[in-house]
């Protein structure tokens, strides 16, 4: 097994470790919304020390379910993850052709100097 394969397989399995620990811990248990977000537990954090706290801003939009709002948030990050994607792959790109124009460079001017020497 590679050196690559074996780091490979270590994240892979930290990852894995990540998703389940806290499913078989029971992290959430006796809770109503045992994984809620961060907003929805700050949120309560704050009507909990001040209950008359009125918020600055309101949202633009507010979906009308959970479901819509989980699917925006993925869209959101399905666009984001495209862009990334897009942006290191024209680097990618951009660095295997400068490399290629250089090999053919070199190539034309070593055919050119053994023109010249016959």
């Amino acid at each position: 097994m590679s050196r690559n394969a074996k780091v490979n397989t270590l994240l892979l399995s930290i990852v894995a470790a990540l998703a389940v620990l806290p499913l078989a811990l029971g992290l959430g248990d006796g809770e109503e919304e045992p994984f809620a977000g961060a907003d929805a537990q700050a949120e309560a954090a704050i009507t909990e020390l001040e209950p008359d706290y009125e918020p600055w801003f309101s949202p633009l939009y507010e979906p009308p379910s959970g479901e819509i709002e989980s699917a925006l948030f993925s869209l959101q990050a399905a666009i984001g993850a495209g862009v990334l994607a897009y942006y290191f792959g024209l680097h990618r790109g951009r660095r295997q052709g400068e490399a290629r124009a250089a090999e053919r460079a070199s190539q034309d001017a070593g055919s050119s100097a053994t023109e010249t020497e016959a």
